[in-house]
């Protein structure tokens, strides 16, 4: 298993709403972090703030800047520290990786997933 080479495709995937936050999260975010909540409704996440129409990505889906045209586009996450509860979370089985295409996963681990499980468990113990 590989560490996340910040390739952005899972923030791509499911930054138009396919994720979820915590109502914790959303409370935390009303109280503490109004620039994240103010793209709640109704406790659905990623709504454009003035149409209140679902965003298609991940308002806070950034590519990192000073990359080489020539290099894998990488992304970061503004609100890593206070990204919803779906996204600390993900990926959290061998499966799931393997559906969503994950680049972290390497041809043995889809041979041993016990191993592999183990090692993302230990990986995302980190994150």
């Amino acid at each position: 298993m590989k560490d996340c080479n910040q390739c952005g495709k899972c923030c791509i995937k499911y930054g138009d709403g396919g994720i979820a936050a915590s109502i914790e999260d959303i409370e935390m975010w009303e109280i503490f972090r109004p620039h994240i909540h103010q793209y709640v409704i109704k406790d659905k996440i990623w709504f454009n703030p003035q149409t209140g129409k679902q965003l298609t990505q991940c308002p806070f889906l950034e590519k990192m800047p000073n990359q080489d045209a020539s290099e894998q586009v990488k992304y970061t996450c503004a609100i890593y520290q206070d990204r919803p509860e779906d996204c600390r979370d993900y990926p959290s089985n061998i499966s799931e990786m393997i559906r969503d295409e994950c680049k972290m996963i390497e041809i043995i681990d889809l041979t041993h997933p016990q191993q592999a499980q183990y090692k993302l468990n230990k990986l995302m113990s980190r994150s």
